[in-house]
């Protein structure tokens, strides 16, 4: 998958895709079946396929110090994205000249000319340009003046009301991951380096990888079941574990971090690349008795998450 950050300067062999274009946070069910439309459509005209998108996410940009709410890194975005096969991943930069630009400017210089696209695929409920001015139906009489296709995707209904990524944070706030992962499609994952700790785990006969979660919207703070990947690094696999999400209040105030216990492992991955995915919340964060009292709820937590993870 190519990575392709401004739309002033493409090269010819990466024009012509056939492009969803949002924020995709989270990538979820809804995320995905609006991709299968423009692979779909890709393939009519064997075009590339490709994701537009913008970073920072515009409501960043336009609100820097509201909270944390993005489910997903641009990183981990971009990898679960070529998970799915897209060839060509325009990343945007979200800034004052693109926010300027009028629907119809956005429509001329950015898909028709600046990426050449073929077909985009949107939301029913897509707005775009300044001010958010310009509708879905706006981008069709555009595509129809510019000679690009587009498909307009309805809004998809899951099980239990309409997917979003408001309702997945929802679910991960309410320490539902299950619930989550149900709309994702997939697991809700944390991706980053392993970063130094405390090292107090060790201490306490549960070495931990540590992992910051700033910028991300924090799940329910606790205890949860989780499976590991290890994306970098000798020992690169697949594990089961137990991680802790939160602040450590048996230790003074602390920021959240996600620390991970890996079952059956022992490796040094300081610095390399882990994948963790929340499978089950086991219990709330604590302040115990005693360090004592401690060891012997993390052992009980280690043993009902390996008894949750032999289950899937």
């Amino acid at each position: 998958m190519r990575i392709i950050r401004d739309y002033t300067y493409v090269t010819d062999a990466d024009k012509g895709a056939s492009v969803a274009i949002g924020n995709f946070d989270g990538v979820h069910i809804g995320h995905q079946s609006v991709i299968d439309l423009a692979r779909a459509a890709g393939r009519a005209v064997k075009a590339p396929l490709g994701i537009l998108t913008f970073e920072p996410h515009p409501r960043q940009y336009f609100a820097p110090k509201s909270p944390a709410f993005r489910l997903m890194s641009p990183e981990a975005r971009a990898h679960r994205l070529e998970k799915l096969g897209v060839e060509r991943l325009y990343e945007l930069a979200f800034n004052a000249t693109l926010s300027a630009l009028t629907p119809e400017e956005f429509a001329r210089n950015v898909i028709a000319e600046g990426l050449g696209l073929t077909h985009v695929v949107i939301g029913a409920d897509f707005c775009f340009g300044q001010g958010r001015a310009g509708t879905a139906q706006d981008m069709v009489k555009f595509g129809a003046d510019m000679g690009f296709g587009v498909t307009i995707a309805e809004l998809l209904e899951g099980s239990k009301g309409q997917v979003s990524s408001t309702a997945i944070r929802n679910a991960l706030s309410e320490g539902r991951p299950r619930d989550a992962a149900a709309m994702l499609g997939h697991w809700h994952r944390f991706e980053g380096p392993v970063i130094t700790g405390e090292q107090r785990g060790r201490d306490l006969g549960f070495p931990t990888a540590n992992m910051s979660v700033d910028g991300l919207h924090l799940p329910k703070l606790g205890v949860y079941a989780v499976e590991a990947d290890i994306l970098t690094g000798p020992h690169e696999g697949s594990y089961h574990g137990a991680a802790s999400l939160g602040t450590r209040p048996m230790f003074g105030e602390n920021k959240p971090n996600l620390e991970t216990f890996f079952f059956d492992f022992k490796g040094d991955i300081y610095g390399e690349d882990i994948s963790i995915a929340l499978v089950d919340y086991l219990r709330p964060e604590e302040n115990f008795d005693s360090l004592d009292a401690l060891i012997a709820q993390m052992s009980a937590d280690c043993d009902k998450a390996r008894s949750i993870l032999a289950a899937l």
